[in-house]
């Protein structure tokens, strides 16, 4: 029997994509029904409705594809710099709906690509960690060529699993991995790659995770991409 606590290159790659096919499935399955109603002649008077649903969940997943393709892919293959105005934007196509407000306190123009990745994944644990509802406050800053991230999650039931603060670190969860802690893992790996790294912690009702990138030079002339899934 295979170690449960061994992240081999290969399933790695399995777990990342099935958790990217897990964020996936709600807004897929959501068209699927509504194309059903659709195709259901008893069922006319239910086609208003199902194209308001075909319209919300055409929508969902193709930000989530957009967010998820600069997350977890190369978001375009030329190494440059990702204009935060599209990363405040696939934030808020993702959970713009969520319980929790986000709170835009991010000062460049741009971030390049690792940045631009840990920020995203770290937006995913953020939004995770206040499940109840609350605030996501997002900040950047570049400091002498070093960017700095900080998400601070303030609300009720606030938390902070353990799972998930230990893959964040690099290591293996007691329980082994799945889809849920090989996300924070990848997350400590981008910042690891990067010669940064990133950190959460937990008080009452408040959750924060920050990261240090050295070598980043974020700056509006270096005319930030618009949009990394093209």
């Amino acid at each position: 029997m295979s170690d449960p606590k061994k992240l081999t290159p290969g399933s790695l790659a399995a777990l990342l994509c099935a958790r990217i096919c897990h964020d996936l499935v709600s807004p897929v399955s959501a068209l699927g029904a509504a194309i059903e109603v659709l195709d259901d002649e008893d069922s006319i008077d239910m086609r208003d409705d199902a194209l308001d649903l075909i319209r919300t969940s055409s929508k969902a997943a193709a930000a989530k594809l957009q967010f998820l393709r600069l997350a977890f892919g190369a978001g375009g293959s030329a190494p440059g710099i990702i204009g935060t105005a599209t990363l405040k934007t696939l934030i808020e196509g993702v959970y713009g709906e969520a319980k929790a407000d986000l709170v835009w306190k991010v000062a460049p123009d741009g971030l390049d690509k690792p940045s631009s990745r840990l920020l995203l994944n770290l937006s995913m644990l953020a939004f995770q960690s206040v499940p109840r509802g609350g605030s996501v406050t997002v900040g950047a800053t570049d400091q002498g060529g070093v960017t700095r991230l900080q998400l601070i999650c303030q609300g009720p039931k606030a938390r902070l699993d353990e799972a998930v603060s230990v893959a964040l670190s690099g290591k293996a969860p007691e329980q082994g991995w799945d889809g849920r802690t090989v996300q924070p893992f990848y997350t400590g790996m981008i910042a690891r790659e990067a010669k940064g790294r990133v950190d959460a912690r937990f008080e009452e009702e408040r959750v924060e995770f920050s990261a240090l990138i050295p070598g980043v030079k974020p700056t509006a002339a270096a005319a930030p991409e618009s949009n990394p899934a093209e």
